[in-house]
């Protein structure tokens, strides 16, 4: 029988120059600078030989994510027009799975996240045997928030080796999530990222990719780049 291959799954979102692009008015005949954060996943399978073999989707930085950085960067919310009241409070700590990032039919071909996308098209359980205390999100018996393994923050080399760049890795392991079909994923805000948590939950960035089959022999890394 052969083995089940492990993935290692890199989103890397980015900022700066790369996010902007040009529109030209033609009633004002001026240049308007758009901004949107832009990224990409990267899908390694590891061969038995450690070689790599590649896929590579785009990501999205949603409305919703955009608006939590900027009340969390000036502590205050947006209290007269955000639909979110106390995301100043919140911060980047969990990720999520789900079976809905895929045209019905086609479970390669992935539906583009959009700026705003609120949640995961379709959330997907995460421990098969119950509630984990260290996870989060409980509901209908499972939970549906992973924890992240760790957080590295490493040196742009494109801007002076300042530390602009965080590395959030996430792993499920082999009893997570057994027999789901994954095809996005996502990071969460949330005013706690103590195991248990209730929420609310806020999606910061979405991500989606051709459909993933998790077996009990086969763990997913995801590397999640995110760039200021």
């Amino acid at each position: 029988m052969e083995k089940e291959k492990d993935l290692e799954i890199y989103i890397r979102d980015r900022y700066g120059e790369q996010c902007l692009t040009e529109r030209i008015s033609d009633s004002h005949v001026k240049t308007v600078l758009i901004r949107q954060p832009k990224g990409f996943v990267e899908i390694f399978e590891i061969n038995e030989d450690g070689s790599k073999q590649l896929i590579g989707k785009p990501n999205l930085v949603t409305y919703s994510g955009r608006e939590t950085v900027m009340v969390r960067l000036f502590n205050q919310d947006n209290a007269a027009l955000s639909p979110y009241p106390g995301r100043k409070n919140e911060f980047v700590c969990w990720f999520g799975i789900g079976s809905g990032g895929c045209r019905p039919g086609d479970p390669f071909d992935p539906i583009p996240p959009t700026n705003l996308d609120t949640a995961l098209g379709t959330d997907v359980p995460l421990a098969v045997t119950g509630w984990d205390p260290t996870y989060a999100d409980p509901r209908s018996g499972s939970d549906y928030k992973h924890p992240f393994d760790l957080i590295e923050y490493e040196q742009d080399v494109d801007n002076y080796d300042s530390w602009l760049i965080a590395k959030v890795t996430t792993t499920l392991s082999s009893g997570d999530a057994v027999g789901q079909q994954i095809n996005e994923c996502g990071l969460f805000t949330d005013a706690s990222g103590l195991g248990g948590s209730i929420g609310p939950f806020h999606l910061y960035a979405k991500v989606t990719f051709p459909t993933i089959l998790k077996t009990v022999t086969r763990q997913l890394v995801f590397v999640w780049y995110v760039y200021t």
